[in-house]
């Protein structure tokens, strides 16, 4: 029996030409983040990590805190799909992710603006109209399901007792959303509530996946409560 930590990377850089670097507040996050997997975590956990950048910082940062010599499988199944694209085929004004972030900034309230534009750029995304994405939304279904079958089969074979995998809030929610049925929406929804180096925890009863926690946080906040954000 193992059990499974999904963990969203740490705060990336919005608004920048590099939104895949860590923010300073997101290498602050990775930090605190391992040193609460050094409390729970009683041995050396089978890691996993999405190729993307913010993803391995995530993952180099916080394992320095508990197990600084644990190899990182690296697998770029785990990546989050384009969401500049889906953001820029939307509107094309927000090509350039320095418009967004005016955009974001001049709102009023900017976590209910970007969450509007997030849902409507993701309804286009999701629905059978619009064929000129890089990557459809089913396809992105199927690889985040490739992705965790391949991992349930790897953790069946060398049955280690922890697993951590560094990965992004659209992987979590579609991984979790195939396993409770959830429509697309309410999938999206759960994307957008995930927070950055948050923890969902799965464990596998054989080759049976069973979701124990999602988006734990509250270690963030015992820190600091300026560390818990979602963008």
């Amino acid at each position: 029996m193992t059990t499974i930590y999904l963990i969203r990377h740490g705060q990336a850089s919005f608004g920048t030409e590099n939104y895949d670097k860590l923010s300073p507040n997101g290498e602050m996050q990775a930090k605190v983040l391992g040193q609460y997997l050094d409390k729970i975590l009683k041995e050396e956990p089978y890691v996993v990590s999405g190729s993307m950048q913010r993803h391995l910082q995530t993952a180099r940062i916080s394992l320095d805190e508990y197990f600084p010599a644990a190899d990182i499988e690296i697998n770029n199944a785990w990546n989050e799909f384009n969401h500049q694209q889906v953001f820029e085929k939307y509107d094309a004004n927000f090509s350039n992710p320095e418009v967004l972030k005016q955009s974001f900034a001049t709102s009023g309230d900017s976590h209910k603006f970007l969450s509007e534009v997030f849902g409507h750029a993701v309804k286009r995304w999701t629905g059978n109209e619009h064929h000129d994405y890089d990557e459809s939304w089913i396809e992105f279904q199927n690889r985040v399901g490739g992705a965790f079958q391949q991992l349930c089969n790897e953790l069946m074979e060398q049955k280690p007792r922890y697993a951590v995998v560094y990965t992004s809030g659209g992987v979590i929610s579609t991984l979790i959303g195939n396993l409770l049925g959830l429509s697309v929406e309410k999938t999206f929804a759960l994307t957008w509530a995930i927070a950055n180096t948050s923890i969902t925890t799965l464990r596998l009863v054989g080759n049976e996946p069973q979701l124990l926690s999602l988006n734990e946080h509250q270690y963030l906040k015992t820190v600091d409560a300026q560390l818990l954000t979602w963008v």
